[in-house]
């Protein structure tokens, strides 16, 4: 069986970046796909985070898939609120949004509020965990029905991280290219 092309990957790590275990990690090593770097990882601004987005976006050649963990789907939804690049995004998969409200992440994520939760111009799917600590299965599917994502609930799977004992996650690789090659 011939495996689908597809366009290419701008992965879009989270608060404190993605680890070398993490998937986004392994995906970027075994499939080259790009890691969309910012300049401060650790004190994230929304503006400086879109805004760089935007200049990865822009320097492509064709089309892009934005692959999202964590703050990084918040990332997406503010992008997509203000680019004139949207065009360029063929799809996103959104992996365990962070939720900058909880008590515990709204002191260093207050340049993240209010959310911009815009219906996305293109096609998502969002996947939330039962047992997220980062942000409630609840609020992860009310995140899917705000920006207008076909939701997916990936079980008990915590934060869907290198805590998750994912590994090379490759039932997310091909959930991701099901989701692009309908």
């Amino acid at each position: 069986m011939v495996t689908p092309t597809l366009p290419r990957i701008l992965l879009l790590p989270g608060w404190q970046n993605s680890g070398p275990q993490h998937w986004q990690s392994r995906w970027e090593t075994l499939y080259g796909d790009l890691r969309v770097e910012q300049h401060d990882w650790m004190h994230p601004l929304r503006g400086d985070w879109v805004m760089r987005l935007d200049e990865v976006v822009q320097a492509q050649d064709g089309d892009v898939v934005v692959v999202a963990h964590s703050l990084g789907c918040l990332l997406v939804a503010a992008w997509a609120a203000q680019t004139r690049l949207a065009h360029s995004v063929r799809g996103a998969l959104l992996v365990a949004p962070g939720d900058p409200q909880r008590p515990e992440l709204c002191a260093v994520l207050h340049s993240w509020l209010p959310m911009a939760l815009p219906r996305l111009p293109f096609p998502s799917l969002l996947l939330g965990s039962h047992n997220d600590p980062y942000c409630s299965l609840e609020r992860a599917r009310s995140f899917a029905d705000a920006l207008g994502a076909r939701w997916c609930d990936w079980g008990h799977a915590g934060h869907i991280n290198a805590d998750s004992g994912l590994g090379n996650w490759p039932e997310g690789r091909a959930l991701l290219t099901d989701f692009l090659n309908p």
